[in-house]
């Protein structure tokens, strides 16, 4: 029986969604060794082990800040643990306990993010920069979503190889009842769903979408998230060039996620950089035909459950997705081939293979 600490802080954030799966299929299949799960204060009320070997612990110390090196370090040494799993890059480099981390991607290292202050952004990337070197030699092995960002890694780091081990994450069905979302009733609309920023690259979608609206001048675009900066940046953009029909949803519940899923024309996806491509996956499961950019780990991930296009390339969007509307039969490949592919990922492999990993580096 070993001590292992899961630093979850990250679990109600976008990335959570891997970390909430792996603790809940850990639970499932490790009734031997002990874990301490480190959640932020407010986290700790929303989620209850259902293995009695998991231990929930309050940690108050932010990500991306000074105190992970010094207040988290010791808190994760007063904890005394055989193994520690950092869900995300930032760790305190100076732990000299055994690690495995989680790199999803380098894409932090390549955009900025509008909605920060620029220079501070700038030197946190830097920072950043320095912390993924030093995890990913430090740690005894580190997990990637896909094998574009293990060799993406393996490029940027060059750590040995044989620490880098591929555990594809995995999309679930929606259980909720499907919620419609009233500004999309009854209309044929294209969705996005997620953040909107740079990498993301929802600027090239709309001006397709434009172009779209002269062949289909009925289609909407449902961009779907909740409106920070970057949305309301890009909202008043569209307002200020004229163009009609996008519709920003702001938070939807995970039932209207589904019903937009189950009830759009296509899922688009035009991000630049990915380290797996989790929405349109999703989208796959509740049966949305899925356009997507070609670029990093997406055809990786998709194979052939989607249309691809060149995502720096308006034109190319804009005909791919007027192809998918235009021809019933490859949106109904597109369907039958994504629901497949779907299958092929499932998040207790996923908890089963990092198990493996914790063995291993236990040993």
């Amino acid at each position: 029986m070993s001590n292992i600490v899961i630093d979850a802080r990250e679990l109600r954030t976008s990335t959570g969604r891997y970390v909430e799966r792996l603790l809940f299929n850990l639970q499932e299949i490790d009734h031997r060794n002990k874990y301490k799960v480190l959640l932020k204060p407010e986290d700790i009320e929303g989620w209850s082990p259902g293995n009695p070997n998991f231990t929930k612990i309050a940690c108050s110390v932010k990500e991306f800040t000074f105190a992970e090196q010094t207040k988290l370090k010791k808190q994760i040494e007063d904890l005394h643990p055989d193994l520690v799993h950092f869900s995300i890059v930032q760790q305190p480099i100076m732990y000299k306990g055994p690690v495995v981390t989680t790199i999803h991607d380098l894409t932090t290292l390549r955009f900025v993010n509008p909605a920060k202050n620029p220079i501070v952004f700038k030197i946190k990337q830097q920072v950043y920069a320095y912390v993924i070197k030093k995890a990913a030699h430090k740690s005894k092995f580190v997990l990637t979503p896909s094998i574009f960002v293990k060799e993406d890694l393996l490029d940027y780091t060059h750590i040995d190889a044989s620490k880098i081990v591929v555990t594809y994450e995995a999309a679930d069905y929606i259980a909720e009842t499907s919620e419609p979302v009233l500004e999309l009733g009854g209309s044929e609309f294209l969705m996005y769903v997620g953040r909107p920023t740079p990498h993301k690259n929802l600027w090239r979608l709309i001006e397709a979408y434009a172009e779209l609206k002269k062949k289909h001048p009925k289609l909407k675009l449902a961009l779907a998230g909740k409106k920070d900066f970057n949305y309301l940046q890009i909202e008043q953009k569209v307002k200020d060039k004229g163009i009609g029909g996008v519709v920003f949803t702001d938070f939807i519940s995970d039932g209207q996620l589904k019903w937009m899923y189950e009830n759009c024309q296509a899922y688009v996806f035009p991000s630049l950089s990915e380290g797996f491509g989790l929405p349109g996956l999703e989208a796959m499961v509740h049966g949305a035909p899925v356009a997507s950019s070609n670029a990093t780990c997406l055809p990786e991930i998709y194979g052939k459950a989607a249309k691809y296009f060149d995502p720096k390339n308006v034109n190319d969007i804009a005909e791919s997705i007027d192809e998918l509307l235009r021809d019933k039969n490859i949106r109904n490949r597109l369907i039958t081939e994504g629901k497949k592919r779907a299958q092929e990922y499932s998040w207790e492999t996923t908890a089963k293979q990092t198990l493996e990993v914790y063995k291993r580096a236990l040993n």
